[in-house]
This record gives C-alpha cells, structure tokens and sequence, in this order.
C-alpha cells in the first residue's frame, strides 16, 4: 500500500503528469463535476488558509480592510473601459435567466423563456468595474481619500486548457482595489503591495522571485503599469505569482468618479488593483517538490511535525503514544503544529510514506527501545534524511530546524533559479537556450509590442518582465537587431 502510495511519475519523464499525478495523490485537490473547475480538499485548503491568513494580515498592517462586492456585473459596466473589456470578453461567463421550470415533456427542468434577465449579468472575472461604480458614491472630497479595499473572493474566468490550481474555470483569490488622489500615491501603493507579494514568496513559501514591469502586451487589461512577481518552476518554466496595477484614471474616468480637491477643483481619482490566487498553491508544488512528493516549506504546512509510533502489541501502542502527546504539549506551546498519528490500522511504513508524500517537514519515530534509551528517530523531509537523536532538549532542536529546513528550501530554489538567468546576445544563442535549457533568458528587445509579439509566435516564449533594477546597457534586439537600452527577461511561461 505504500508503494501505491508513492507511485508517482517521475518528474524528469513527464513533469505535466507528475505534478496532476502528486496534485491528486497528496490530497490536495481533484477535477470537479463541471469542466475546468476544481475541488480543493482539506489539505490543499489548509495550505491555502495559512496563505489567507498571512496575507490578510500583512494587508491589514499596510493599512487595508476587507469588503465584499457583488458575484455579478451588469454587461453594460464592461463597455464602459475598451482595454478591459477586450481583455477579459472572451472569458467571461454570463448570466442570461433567473428561473427553471420543470419541462413539459416530463425531461427534467428547461430554463424559462420568460424570465430573460432585461441585462446580462456577467459572473465577475475581477472587479474593478463593479467596485468603482460603487466608490462613485463614496467618493466626492478629497478628506473621503484614500480607500484602501481588499476582497477574498472566488472568480470565473472560462478556460477551456485547465490544470489544477494552476489554471482553472474558477478559483480563490485576493483583490485589493485601492483609489488615490494623486498619480505619485497610487504608484507608491502599486510599489508596496508588489513588495508585500515578494516578500510573502519569498519569506513564507521559500520561492525566490523577480519583481518588474509587465511589457505593455502582457500587462493587465485596462492597467497603465502592471508590476509582477516572476518565479521559476524545477521545469524551466516561469510562474506569474503575482500582480500589482496602476490603473490610471482610466475606471475613474469610465465610471465618473471625481473629487473636490483641496484647492476646489473637480480632479479625477487615481486607482490600483493587485491580486494573487490560488495559482500560488501551484506554486508552492512546482518550486519544491520531487519524485518521492511534496515538499512544503515549514511556514505554511498544515502538520509541521507528525510523531509515528513504532510498537508491538497495544500495551506497547499506548505507552509510546502517551509519550508523544507530552512532546506534542510542549512544541504546541511553542507554536509548532503537530500530529500524532496514533492509527493502529495502517503499518508505520504506510504512514512514513504516507508523510512524505504530503511533505511534512518534520517526521519523529518512536518505539519502545527508544523509550528506554531516551532517544527518538528524526528525519527531514527536505533532505530526506534522518538520525537518532536525544530526547533531550528536542522541543528546542526542533524549532530549530524548522527554520533550518525553511531556509535551505529557499536556498536551493534560490540558487536553482540563478543558474537559470542565461544572457544572450544572437537570435540563434537565444533559440538553443529556450530549448536546451530553458529557464529566464536575458536578452536585449527594441521596446515594440510587434517584435515581442513575433518572438511570442516563433518560440512561445513571452517578456516575463523588465526587471526593476535593470540596467541602462546599449546594445541590439536579438530578434530585429534594432538598438535596444536594456535587457529583459524572456521565458516560455504556465
């Protein structure tokens, strides 16, 4: 059983299919009834609940608060931005009727012709249309701004080339809609929130990412600026993790909402919008796991330490596990989660797999040679290793490691994706790359969507982002040999 288990699809043979295969096989999540959607189960939510909470927290201490929009949006609010509306019309989901009525053929339910809804309501792909319809009405002075708004909430966007977490008709997400009373604010708050997303990455799910600007063909539809956060998957691939958009005045002037400002003057409001979703969980699977499961960085996984007790018999059972609750009590009160998987219906080497495969990061055995020797079994599921070590002092050696494992976990993705970073100089060192290596590739482009468009059809591969702290460098695009004053990155993408 615990080979089935563990039978996962090598990564190096199909890497599609080992992440579907550990998505499904580590509990985390399965394809739903309806097409393109998913069910998160109770571990994957878990995952993202630690998600939820950090970020909720770390939004509020920047000085945001939550609130929640309508699930529909009248058609008629999606004309009234023409990039939006271009950008997001394909993927939209509409509602056209508000009743069902049980066929008169006997055939189960039809929907009621009579009761056409007199608009379409669109199901919200995002929800800056319907939110600055409504801060026209909380907006009218300068002393009613900033508003500082974020909301969790579920979105529909309908594609038809799903993958779980990564890409999926509906799926959970954050969006902070933010309204200024001046461009350098907005840019500021575009600025912070970026950062904020960086530092989640990297401090909490240990992927190392580069923060820059969206190319202007891949920036966000109605967005002035679009920031992102680019990490890199064990795939060569790279993974936007996260956006943060400096809208303009473009909804404020779609909507009408205007201010009297301290001067007496009606000025337009200056917006942003920022997100991240539950394509993070993709993330989180891609950057760190390997062929034996998942790998979760300590700081977001649901068990942190699960105790697996070795024993014959059940006098010996309830002695051993006895003495796992009172090491579970003191690394509790630490703030160390723990499971005791006490089951006396499954072998230990069940469990052992069992726990790797979710990527726990901490695994203790105990049997009762253990008990009286004071010693305990101890492996690290990041470096799949393991020693005997004293009980003794555990509860402090274990807090420990904990940040021991969270930093090497980063470390390793750290130095993964720095060896990814090619320069390149010609079209031809550019191709052999993207192919043979793959990874982030640096390369000069001449600023046109036209050339960035032509690459994209010739190789697939997309401007990640204009780093933000690239450097003036003259030189030539790799693709038209036109003069170019900086390198970008380029790389086929999720």
């Amino acid at each position: 059983m615990a080979v089935e288990l563990k039978d996962l699809t090598k990564s190096d043979d199909n890497y599609s299919q080992w992440y579907n295969d550990l998505v499904i096989k580590a509990g985390l999540a399965e394809n739903s009834a309806v097409r393109g959607c998913m069910v998160i189960k109770p571990y994957g939510y878990a995952i993202w609940e630690k998600m939820h909470d950090v970020l909720d927290k770390m939004f509020k201490e920047t000085g945001h608060e939550n609130a929640y929009f309508p699930l529909f949006i009248p058609k008629s609010f999606f004309s009234r931005e023409a990039s939006h509306v271009e950008g997001f019309a394909k993927e939209c989901a509409v509602v056209t009727h508000y009743r069902l009525k049980n066929d008169e053929e006997g055939k189960g339910v039809v929907v009621d012709p009579a009761a056409r809804l007199e608009e379409e309501l669109i199901v919200r792909p995002t929800s800056e249309t319907i939110i600055w319809n409504t801060y026209k009405n909380w907006i009218t002075s300068y002393r009613d701004l900033p508003i500082l708004c974020n909301q969790w909430a579920n979105v529909v966007r309908w594609e038809m080339r799903t993958r779980l977490f990564l890409r999926t008709a509906e799926f959970l997400w954050q969006e902070g809609h933010t309204a200024h009373a001046t461009a350098e604010e907005a840019i500021e708050e575009t600025e912070r929130m970026i950062n904020v997303y960086k530092t989640f990455a990297e401090e909490w799910m240990g992927v190392p990412v580069i923060v820059g600007h969206k190319s202007p063909n891949e920036r966000f539809a109605g967005a002035v600026d679009t920031l992102t956060i680019e990490a890199l998957m064990q795939d060569g691939k790279a993974l936007q993790s996260g956006t943060s958009h400096f809208l303009g005045q473009n909804f404020a002037k779609a909507f009408d909402v205007q201010y009297t400002s301290k001067e007496g003057k009606q000025e337009y409001v200056w917006a942003t919008s920022w997100g991240v979703s539950t394509r993070l969980m993709g993330a989180l699977i891609m950057a760190h796991s390997d062929n034996n499961g998942l790998v979760l960085p300590p700081k977001l996984a649901p068990i942190q330490v699960v105790m697996v007790p070795i024993y014959k018999g059940e006098e010996q059972r309830l002695q051993v596990v006895a003495r796992f609750e009172e090491m579970a009590k003191e690394l509790r009160a630490k703030g160390v989660s723990v499971k005791v998987d006490a089951r006396d219906n499954v072998r230990s080497g069940f469990k052992f797999a069992e726990y790797e495969l979710k990527g726990v990061p901490v695994r203790l055995a105990l049997g009762p040679r253990d008990m009286e020797n004071g010693t305990i079994e101890l492996a690290r599921r990041d470096t799949l290793s393991k020693e005997v070590v004293s009980q003794e002092g555990l509860t402090d050696r274990i807090v420990a490691l904990l940040d021991e494992i969270q930093q090497n976990i980063f470390q390793k993705a750290l130095d993964y994706r720095n060896s990814m970073i090619t320069k390149v100089d010609s079209w031809e060192e550019f191709q052999q790359v993207l192919n043979e290596k793959g990874g982030f590739i640096s390369a000069h482009w001449d600023g046109t969507p036209e050339t960035e468009q032509a690459i994209k059809e010739a190789t697939k591969a997309t401007i990640r982002c204009i780093p933000m702290d690239v450097e003036e460098e003259e030189g030539t695009c790799v693709f038209s040999g036109k003069p170019s004053k900086f390198r970008v990155l380029f790389a086929k993408s999720y």
